[in-house]
């Protein structure tokens, strides 16, 4: 990839260093890493609390910045505090209409990665590609419109608009040379949406920075409680009536819950549950990620059931490295299912019942050896498996080919 020229789309960078922002960032220093110059068409950083960051606010609405040998040009999008399907909408079409003029501004390109979300992101790319007769590459991290149909966003009069978006994804990723994404299941249903060639591309975890082995204890897990962690994005694809039944069953004399993120269902769920033995918190540092990760005694994700491999959850991954077992609630379809089930790292289960959930805690809780064992067998396997190094190395391998 030395002296070539690429250009890579995507709504969320660094300093964002949760979720998709995580992974494009490490995506683009692994290509610097070989020698590419490389320009990043990007937003202003938002996510996962849904405001612009602190220090962007007063900025003008075009910037550009380098990091880390990128260079940047942001736009400040529109942000909605409250995320409706309207809303969502408009924050779409700010992010496209100034990433478009962006775009104007890179003279060269041999190469334009796009990622999606924002499916508007891979339009952007296939005009930039076609007009600097550069090749497309489309990375999916998330099938944003199945995503909100089936999480509850296409009620109403909305499916009319639902069958346009989905024809236009159609259109969309026909022009890519090569398109990938994050499961084995998601590359199934890229191939039902289009005849272009895949690539698995997975998330990845670097071992060193989820460690147990280095770790200190967190602050918010102090307890002498079981401690019981829910770390990420609170949004519409976890099933938080699930949590809350959940929540009420557990024996409160026993179990500490804490919840460390943001993001649209944030604030909801924070006013609707009083409990003592429940603690909320905002999203921490990455660089005490590993600690947060490895402070807690089990950790937990409850995805609701109708919801099939539209993502893969990159916070599994971090889950299963500070080897300590996982309660996750899901699709029984699901790839997540199969990775829990081979990494013998906890318990995966379908059917949405409050009792399988506690009496499997209690067993944890009771059994410190049975929980150090699963947690060991999910970090070996997550580490085998799951490697940044030995990812992104083929990955861009891969990309030299094109």
């Amino acid at each position: 990839m030395k002296e070539k020229h690429i250009t890579f789309i995507g709504l969320n960078y660094a300093p964002e260093d949760t979720a998709i922002g995580l992974y494009s960032t490490q995506m683009v220093e692994a290509l610097i890493d070989t020698g590419a110059q490389v320009n990043v068409v990007t937003a202003f950083p938002y996510y996962p609390q849904w405001k612009i960051a602190q220090e962007y606010r007063d900025r003008p609405n075009y910037i550009q910045e380098d990091h880390k040998g990128a260079k940047l040009y942001r736009y400040k999008q529109y942000v909605p505090e409250q995320p409706t399907f309207l809303k969502r909408v408009i924050h779409i079409l700010s992010f496209t209409k100034g990433s478009f003029f962006n775009l104007r501004k890179i003279k060269h390109t041999d190469l334009v990665i796009s990622i999606v979300p924002f499916t508007a992101s891979a339009w952007l790319g296939s005009y930039h590609a076609k007009k600097h007769k550069a090749q497309s590459w489309i990375h999916i991290q998330d099938f944003e419109f199945d995503a909100a149909l089936q999480s509850g966003l296409s009620s109403g009069g909305k499916k009319f608009i639902f069958k346009f978006l989905f024809g236009l994804e159609r259109r969309i990723f026909n022009k890519a040379n090569v398109i990938s994404t994050i499961s084995h299941n998601m590359i199934d249903k890229l191939k039902s949406k289009t005849s272009q060639p895949t690539y698995y591309l997975p998330n990845w975890i670097d071992e060193s920075q989820v460690n147990p082995a280095t770790a200190k204890q967190h602050d918010y897990l102090k307890s002498n409680k079981f401690k019981l962690l829910y770390s990420g994005n609170v949004g519409d694809k976890q099933d938080w009536d699930y949590f809350l039944a959940f929540a009420k069953a557990l024996p409160q004399q026993s179990y500490e819950i804490i919840i460390v993120g943001a993001g649209a269902k944030y604030q909801q769920l924070k006013e609707s549950i009083q409990q003592e033995n429940i603690d909320f918190y905002d999203p921490v540092p990455f660089e005490d990620l590993s600690d947060l990760l490895c402070s807690a005694d089990a950790h937990f994700l409850f995805q609701k059931t109708e919801v099939l491999d539209t993502v893969m959850p990159s916070k599994l991954l971090g889950m299963m490295a500070s080897e300590k077992p996982s309660l996750i609630l899901g699709n029984k379809a699901s790839e997540v299912k199969t990775v829990m089930e081979n990494a013998n790292a906890g318990l995966y289960f379908s059917k949405p019942d409050v009792q399988t959930a506690v009496d499997q805690l209690e067993k944890w809780r009771l059994d410190s050896d049975l929980r150090k064992s699963m947690g060991k067998e999910a970090r070996e396997y997550v580490v085998k498996h799951f490697s940044r190094k030995e990812i992104l190395n083929n990955w861009v391998h891969k990309l030299s080919q094109l």
